[in-house]
């Protein structure tokens, strides 16, 4: 596929087809190639914490812009799969950056909400929907709402749950064809967001040891479930388990494959 707008349209229906899309993060080229060639995988998403420790930086927008898009430009270039960037909040010009993201071959981007006041939320996200149009691109706005993140311990989860599903409705009715929930892992929450929100209209984060397996998510309605910075950490972890190994005397894993 070598056109935006049909790899646009893939991302798109692979949201509503009837099996979840599972989108594994990749930080780098060669994390990228290895997602890719895994049979079953119909798409990568990029996330922004793996690019931004890749280059020895704080996630939250402190990688240099250019140097995120060249990244995510690279990995586009080297799959023949459709790619979603994690925009963060959107580098001050949420539409801007969706415009390069594209140029740069990603038909897809998440873009948190940061619980701004909810018109400049809901015009972040109109500003990115505008850009896919105005480019003739059906653009996958995963629209990222933090309200569980940002309710601290204690809160009323229920209020929480409420909110994340008033902001995600306003989302959608903007031009979102996603809401992004961080934070949502009981199987009973998931139900209410996805009752407030509409069947493959919610996406999720799978949290090691949280979060319901990808299999029960799609039968509650979810549309979609990604890993997050939670991938570089399974091969941050193999790396540091080999040093272990190697430091205490003894050998590389034994089923160590070539994979690049």
């Amino acid at each position: 596929m070598t056109d935006l707008a049909t790899r646009a349209r893939t991302l798109l229906d692979l949201h509503t087809a009837p099996e979840i899309l599972v989108l594994t993060n990749v930080w780098d080229v060669v994390s990228a190639q290895v997602v890719a060639r895994t049979e079953g995988v119909r798409a990568l998403a990029t996330a922004s914490h793996g690019i931004a420790s890749t280059f020895g930086y704080e996630d939250g927008e402190n990688i240099p812009l250019d140097l995120h898009l060249d990244m995510v430009g690279r990995i586009a270039a080297a799959v023949d799969l459709p790619v979603s960037m994690d925009m963060e909040a959107g580098y001050g010009d949420a539409g801007e950056t969706a415009r390069r993201a594209m140029e740069k071959g990603v038909v897809g981007g998440n873009l948190e909400d940061q619980m701004k006041p909810l018109d400049e939320a809901v015009a972040a996200v109109e500003a990115v929907v505008r850009a896919g149009s105005d480019a003739g691109v059906d653009f996958v706005l995963n629209a990222r709402t933090d309200a569980l993140l940002r309710g601290g311990p204690g809160a009323d989860r229920a209020a929480l749950v409420a909110e994340a599903v008033r902001r995600g409705q306003a989302f959608l009715e903007a031009g979102a064809p996603v809401v992004f929930v961080p934070g949502l892992v009981a199987r009973e929450e998931i139900e209410a967001v996805v009752e407030g929100l509409g069947r493959n209209r919610l996406t999720l984060i799978s949290v090691p040891g949280a979060s319901l397996p990808a299999r029960e998510m799609q039968e509650l309605g979810v549309a979609r479930v990604s890993t997050g910075p939670f991938t570089q950490r399974v091969a941050l972890t193999a790396l540091q388990d080999a040093v272990v190994e190697m430091v205490g005397g003894g050998v590389l894993p034994p089923g160590t494959r070539a994979l690049n």
